[in-house]
């Protein structure tokens, strides 16, 4: 009998895990998920006991105990370890301290491009305990000067290079005494002060931990800016306990010290801040800074640093796709598409892609873990504990969720699209937007499962497979996503509407056979006895709209057509696109080489669609 249990127990140990690959071959890889995030969970539940509190700089000065002459960042041939960012930062909040107009703990906006003194001045700003709004160097005019007021700035630290940016909204930041320092050694402009010359006669001493003692895990750390349906950018306010389970995001995909990662994306952006600086802090990785995405660098850049782990969105690995490629790489991001991903792998089949999903301010994220092509993470009920979510029908045409009779959304089943929603909660906050009430409160979602409870409305259409892998779908309102940025449809209508022939524009964006995302596209109305000027658009749009928001289409209506209650109707349009055999309206596309607007033809479209005119 004992022989007989003993049988039986031996051949359940090889049978039990056979079994459980065959009909769950998920299992293990949940297991080991589950441990992750229960080390990750441990961790984090350690460093929020810790006094005085912990956050992200605290991180990084371990590190520079831990491994002070560990290569920290390699920008070009510039080479700066752990030690040295800890100096340089310590240099430039000496500076600022010396600065008459700030005191520590004041908002401060910093306006630069990729380089390592991004770094270091975000460095030295949590070094005195001032939040930091993080502003897209590719804005100008009206959209920066609405970015720097609305996170209440004091200072303004802007790069050389923007000094004309800096200067075109300079009399209102004058006229609001705000300190404007410009990272250069001299500058002959009224109302702009050179920093490096200070910040280089500046001692690099420590200060002390007393200038951020009024910190707490509510405080908030950076700005980041997100578009949406107000037509001009919103702050997402990222406080010290959301930045601190930032660094969490490398080591939970299993990055080392060991590892180089290579940052191109712009660290104003969540992904470029979040995955590409607050990660490495973490894992006392090394940052291979580069000023913007080149894809003819890509892969020497990873030759040449040893480049281990990779960022992406995905129009990034679209565009490896014709240049040379010899070495192994963890790549993570968001957005490939499963088409793409299938080819990169066939091209580059020694990559590991870990596809994730999450916003700026939300409250809700997903990690593909397994590698499921196309997924862009995977759910389980311990995730869904902690962070409750659902998904719920969702009426496209109506913009809204669907309700049953008693007020309530109903739930979309397996298999079927749904508005991804999260429950706001102590664990899973929604901090909402600086100075900006009204669209804080439109991100809110009441009465979803139950009277009274409160989600976040993630505005992104979402589905789940009977494997439970979750897929993003589609966006939902007036935002749409291109080269990796998001562009509000209103800023963009907004700014056409200053052009003399038109008399009303609707924007929306279009889908594009081979690309990520959706292009700009506009149907606009023409003024009485007004004429299309392709070139005089063009140079409008150039002259006040980045290069991904700018229309690359426009549709000539005889009138923008609305709803009953003067809302935009956009479906019908996006449907269509812009190909001249389905629309009978006179359709114009942005043609850089000529610089103006010119007639959608037969075979123009044809060449867009082939791709022998790049968008």
């Amino acid at each position: 009998m004992e022989l007989y249990l003993i049988s039986i127990l031996l051949a359940s140990i090889f049978i039990i895990p056979f079994a459980l690959k065959t009909f769950s071959p998920y299992v293990w890889m949940d297991f080991l998920y589950f441990g992750d995030l229960l080390r990750i969970l441990v961790t984090y539940g350690a460093r929020r006991r810790r006094r005085p509190l912990f956050f992200v700089l605290d991180r990084f000065l371990e590190q520079t105990v831990a491994c002070p002459d560990k290569l920290f960042i390699a920008f070009g041939d510039e080479r700066h370890t752990y030690a040295d960012a800890d100096r340089k930062s310590n240099k430039i909040a000496r500076a600022l301290q010396s600065q008459a107009g700030y005191t520590s703990g004041d908002t401060v906006a910093l306006f630069m491009g990729n380089e390592p003194t991004f770094v270091f001045t975000w460095l030295a700003l949590a070094k005195l305990g001032s939040p930091v709004a993080l502003l897209n160097y590719n804005i100008r005019t009206k959209s920066l000067l609405h970015c720097f007021n609305c996170c209440k700035a004091k200072v303004l630290v802007a790069a050389s290079d923007l000094k004309e940016a800096v200067e075109d909204v300079l009399p209102s930041l004058i006229e609001q005494g705000v300190v404007v320092l410009l990272m250069t050694k001299h500058c002959d402009t009224s109302g702009i002060q050179s920093f490096l010359d200070k910040v280089e006669e500046a001692p690099d001493s420590p200060l002390p931990r007393s200038l951020r003692s009024h910190l707490s895990f509510k405080s908030p750390a950076v700005y980041i800016y997100t578009s949406g349906t107000t037509g001009l950018p919103k702050a997402a306010l990222v406080n010290q306990n959301r930045l601190l389970t930032a660094l969490a995001i490398l080591s939970s995909n299993g990055v080392t010290s060991k590892d180089v990662m290579y940052t191109n994306l712009p660290l104003y952006h969540t992904a470029g801040f979040f995955v590409g600086f607050i990660g490495p802090i973490e894992t006392g990785s090394t940052i291979v800074l580069k000023r913007k995405f080149s894809a003819s660098q890509f892969w020497d850049d990873c030759r040449k640093y040893n480049v281990t782990v990779v960022q992406y969105i995905g129009e990034v690995m679209r565009y490896l796709f014709n240049y040379c490629f010899c070495v192994k790489i963890l790549a993570i991001g968001n957005g490939i598409r499963a088409e793409v991903w299938k080819e990169f792998l066939n091209r580059f089949g020694n990559v590991q892609i870990r596809e994730f999903y999450a916003s700026t301010e939300g409250n809700i994220g997903f990690l593909n873990y397994p590698g499921k092509m196309g997924a862009v993470g995977r759910v389980h009920f311990l995730h869904q504990k902690l962070f409750p979510y659902t998904l719920v029908k969702y009426d496209t045409e109506r913009d809204e969720p669907v309700r049953d009779a008693n007020g309530l959304c109903i739930k979309s089943p397996k298999g079927e699209t749904g508005l991804l929603v999260s429950k706001i909660t102590d664990i899973a906050p929604f901090e909402g937007y600086a100075q900006n009430k009204e669209q804080t409160e439109r991100k809110k979602l009441r009465d979803v499962l139950k009277k009274g409870d409160l989600y976040f409305n993630t505005g992104d259409l979402m589905r789940i497979d009977k494997d439970n892998f979750i897929y993003f779908q589609d966006r939902v309102g007036d935002t749409f996503r291109w080269k990796g940025e998001n562009v509000a449809t209103t800023e963009v209508s907004d700014i056409l509407s200053f052009i003399d022939c038109l008399q009303e524009a609707n924007v929306y964006g279009v889908q594009v056979p081979g690309h990520e995302g959706r292009v700009g596209m506009a149907a606009v109305s023409l003024k009485e006895d007004g004429e299309f000027d392709g070139s005089k658009v063009y140079k409008h749009v150039v002259s006040y709209l980045p290069s991904y928001a700018r229309p690359r289409f426009i549709r000539i209506q005889s009138a923008v057509e609305v709803t009953g209650t003067f809302k935009q109707m956009k479906v019908k349009l996006v449907a269509q696109g812009f190909d001249p055999g389905q629309v009978q309206d006179p359709l114009y596309f942005l043609d850089d080489c000529v610089k103006s607007y010119v007639p959608v033809t037969a075979q123009l479209y044809s060449s867009i669609l082939s791709g022998s005119i790049k968008l």
